[in-house]
């Protein structure tokens, strides 16, 4: 199973027809891994911001169902430790519990444009930006 782990702008890219797109796109291709927090916001997003209808949201939703091999939940374990990723290193909490998750799910590799490309958390998971 694939040890990489997508952050919610990954997810978007791939739906999207940013630039970016093609890299997005090859990171799911690969079975990499996601949390609910990270379908959660890619709605949001989806809706607000790429101005998707219910069902394209849907249609998405399945796709990446399929190409993420494991779509990981948050429980109270992964919450707790998100409050801690947050406050020892001054995260926002969603992208905690994106980075919990992955930690929890055994990941070494955290693609994101969003955070510090090369910080690695807990001397496991090593954030990417594969944009860059």
């Amino acid at each position: 199973m694939s040890r990489e782990f997508a952050d919610t702008n990954v997810i978007v890219y791939a739906f999207s027809t940013d630039p970016r797109t093609r890299i997005a796109s090859s990171i799911l291709k690969r079975g990499c891994q996601t949390s609910i927090q990270g379908l959660n916001e890619f709605v949001s997003v989806a809706r607000r911001k790429l101005g998707m209808d219910w069902s394209e949201v849907d249609r998405a939703l399945r796709a990446i169902g399929i190409l993420c091999r494991q779509i990981h939940p948050i429980d109270n374990d992964t919450h707790r430790k998100a409050v801690t990723l947050a406050q020892n290193h001054n995260f926002h909490i969603y992208d905690a519990l994106m980075l919990a998750s992955a930690l929890k799910s055994g990941c070494d590799t955290f693609y994101s444009e969003d955070l510090q490309h090369g910080l690695k958390i807990e001397r496991q998971l090593q954030i990417i930006n594969p944009f860059q």
